[in-house]
């Protein structure tokens, strides 16, 4: 059972790893990517807050997998 549980804990990190990454790269390129494609400053604005809430679920997946790690420990 705990290397089942150890598995799911390393399988959320990744996802919430690769999340924060999409996020920040996506934060990042939104002014090049909206001037690319000639989109106005509201599609950028939603970029931004799209990787804003991004950044929340992953602040709250991490706050999940310390909770976790804290009740496998002790």
């Amino acid at each position: 059972m705990s290397d089942e549980r150890d598995r799911a804990m390393a399988r959320k990190g990744r996802t919430t790893g690769l999340v924060i990454a999409g996020a920040a790269l996506a934060a990042l390129l939104a002014p090049w990517i909206c001037q690319g494609l000639g989109l106005t400053i509201r599609h950028e604005m939603l970029i931004y807050f799209a990787s804003l809430a991004a950044f929340v679920w992953a602040f709250v997946n991490i706050y999940q997998l310390w909770r976790m790690r804290q009740d496998s420990q002790g």
